[in-house]
């Protein structure tokens, strides 16, 4: 087809059409992208397939994991005129539409079905039994716990994303410097004494005494946001939020910190109560999210920085990151021999973890492994509930 005929008929349509698709399918894209899209379009032409979609993706993909769901997607809408009419009418409200029969990945197979609630049942005759719908429900909440995150659609993400908020993390304690007044303490209360017999003229009732504090071991939580952490990234800040406010009915003392490109302090974001206000304010203040990984001059800035504030002996440094380092590995392994000293354990968890035979050959992942005094696959809901028993098998050893 001529350039002139691609500009006319009903191509941009389709082309705002595929890009809501790719949203829904979770890629993110903006009007703007689509725009270009169509403008790339129009240049390409329609006659020769491979070209079309190999412009397409290089305008609307923007991450490795979106790469593949791309060139699924654009097979399936772009196969037939028919299967795009049906796939726009999908997208309308009152649209009804057939889930598509095959064994596509999860973004794409709901990129391509309905819209409904998760968990929820196509609409039945009034006589058919519903007596499956409570094993179904099960059924699906168990495979999301062993999912990927990386795998999931945009709705599973979100349902996973709530459900991480619920994922308990009980910190392990340690005696505290500072002592408060208990009955079966074992140091005499002297200032407590005194007040009693002045209050008594002189004769003391009882011996108050003195016992230490018991608190949670404070966290600095050092977190990857580069475009390979990307689908992590929120989730494992909503589920560290929710899982460490308090531990034991003690607050607990905590700050985090996004690194990519550069350091970003995170620790007035995660003040706040609300987990959904937390993720707003740490977009608002994280502004390389998606690229690259620094993490050697992150910790410089760390240590020139903040670290008097922060490490400390007692403190358990959490470390999320696949270790894909661009930076200088001298300054990388100068930075994290420092961490390891100025911290009482620092744990590394790795999404990579989940492959097996995985091994840290990259520059940055073979420092890490160095360094860390252990490391943890964190990918899915069950890893999740695992965090608590390693952290404390990490403190033992």
């Amino acid at each position: 087809m001529l350039l002139g005929d691609a500009r006319r008929g009903k191509l941009p349509e389709n082309i705002v059409g595929f890009g809501r698709a790719l949203r829904r399918a979770g890629v993110h894209l903006d009007g703007a992208r689509i725009a270009l899209a169509c403008e790339a379009a129009q240049w390409v032409g329609v006659a020769h397939k491979p070209d079309l979609g190999a412009a397409l993706e290089a305008v609307l993909v923007s991450r490795e994991q979106d790469r593949a769901v791309f060139r699924e997607l654009f097979d399936a809408y772009f196969r037939d005129p028919e299967v795009a009419h049906k796939l726009l009418a999908q997208m309308l409200p009152s649209a009804e539409g057939r889930a598509e029969p095959s064994r596509r990945r999860p973004r794409v197979r709901e990129a391509l079905t309905p819209q409904r609630a998760f968990g929820t049942q196509t609409p039945r005759p009034a006589e058919t039994p519903v007596e499956f719908d409570a094993a179904m429900t099960a059924s699906d909440l168990q495979r999301l716990r062993q999912a990927d995150f990386n795998a999931l659609s945009a709705s599973e993400y979100r349902l996973v994303e709530r459900l991480a908020r619920d994922v308990a993390l009980p910190l392990p304690s340690l005696r505290a410097r500072r002592s408060r007044p208990d009955v079966r303490g074992a140091r005499l209360h002297w200032r407590g004494a005194l007040q009693e017999a002045t209050r008594t003229g002189g004769e003391l009732l009882h011996l108050p005494r003195l016992r230490r504090r018991v608190e949670p071991l404070p966290l600095l939580i050092l977190v990857d946001v580069s475009g390979s952490m990307e689908r992590y990234a929120r989730l494992l800040l909503a589920f560290l939020h929710a899982a460490t406010r308090q531990v034991g009915g003690r607050r607990v003392r905590r700050d985090l910190y996004a690194f990519g490109s550069h350091l970003t302090d995170l620790t007035p974001a995660l003040r706040l109560a609300d987990t959904d206000e937390m993720l707003a304010a740490a977009s608002m203040l994280i502004d390389d999210y998606g690229g690259g990984t620094r993490l050697g001059a992150s910790l410089t800035t760390l240590r020139t920085q903040h670290a008097r504030r922060l490490v400390g002996r007692r403190t358990l440094v959490l470390l999320v990151s696949d270790g894909l380092d661009t930076g200088a590995p001298e300054q990388l392994d100068v930075e994290l021999a420092w961490l390891r000293r100025r911290c009482r354990r620092l744990l590394w968890l790795n999404p990579l973890l989940r492959y097996e035979g995985y091994a840290p050959l990259a520059r940055g992942a073979a420092a890490l492994h160095r360094h860390a005094d252990g490391m943890l696959a964190i990918h899915n809901l069950s890893r999740l509930e695992d965090l608590a028993a390693s952290l404390a098998d990490l403190l033992e050893h």
